[in-house]
């Protein structure tokens, strides 16, 4: 199987979890594996480090995203490509296994498309239009650069920053990276690690969701899962077989979730 793994950054703030290590060693000889890292929490940490201010909006639908400016995408940058894609190469390194870090401008791997204008809520809680920043979503995937990389053995380890038009910077959605990625190099699944077990509706556990019924419950999950739920969701209206919500924070995460043990299932079936 060929499988997208996104790694929520809710289990990158304390380094890579061995677990998850330890398992894609496991399956990488059974299956083709890329990694797709998340990292927010740490970019505001060491943007704050720096000094710098980080601003969040939140859309008409609800979603809050970071707003990025030109000084906050380098910071970006840095943080999700030079330290967190790095972490995850070294630690599969230890454990014997050959990966490499990609962001967007490596192998013009994803390409974006920067957003004009961003539509609002301001404080009170009117739609208003702001200058775009340095955010995007991607236009194109170089797919053959992955497919290269996994027919000889190695697992990609993709940032969620792609390069403009203009060869600059894009802050992106890594949830929406996963997912489009998955989409692209025909994958079988979409796997989104996170820190609990899934999606929860009316106080239980969503254990299998057709795209439909999960665009129908959108608007009562909080933005953060919504995300991921959006991402799942166009994964398998793109052609993957199926979309998987779980724990990472278990051991054998990646397993336990092709397995379907205690997660959330998006599928057409």
């Amino acid at each position: 199987m060929r499988i997208v793994v996104k790694i929520g950054g809710s289990l990158m703030k304390e380094g890579v979890p061995a677990q998850l290590v330890e398992d894609v060693v496991a399956l990488s000889p059974l299956h083709q594996l890329v990694l797709v890292h998340g990292g927010g929490d740490v970019v505001t940490d060491y943007a704050n480090r720096l000094g710098k201010e980080q601003r969040f909006v939140v859309s008409p639908e609800g979603i809050r995203s970071r707003y990025t400016d030109s000084e906050t995408a380098e910071i970006y940058q840095m943080v999700m490509s030079g330290l967190l894609a790095k972490r995850l190469v070294l630690a599969l390194g230890r454990a014997g296994l050959r990966s490499v870090s990609l962001a967007g401008a490596d192998g013009l791997l994803l390409r974006g498309k920067r957003k004009s204008k961003l539509v609002i809520m301001d404080e009170r809680g009117r739609k208003v239009a702001i200058e775009g920043g340095y955010t995007g979503k991607i236009a194109e995937v170089n797919s053959g650069l992955i497919d290269t990389l996994l027919s000889q053995g190695y697992v990609p380890v993709v940032s969620p920053v792609a390069a403009s038009e203009q060869g600059e910077p894009l802050n992106i959605d890594g949830d929406r990276a996963a997912s489009t990625i998955a989409s692209k190099i025909k994958a079988d699944a979409a796997v989104f690690l996170t820190n609990v077990e899934g999606l929860s509706l009316d106080g239980k556990l969503a254990t299998h969701l057709t795209p439909s019924e999960a665009t129908t419950r959108l608007p009562k999950i909080g933005f953060g899962m919504q995300k991921k739920v959006m991402a799942a969701v166009e994964a398998v209206e793109a052609g993957v077989r199926e979309s998987i919500i779980c724990s990472g924070t278990r051991s054998a995460p990646l397993a336990k979730a092709l397995a379907h043990d205690k997660c959330t299932v998006i599928s057409s079936r």
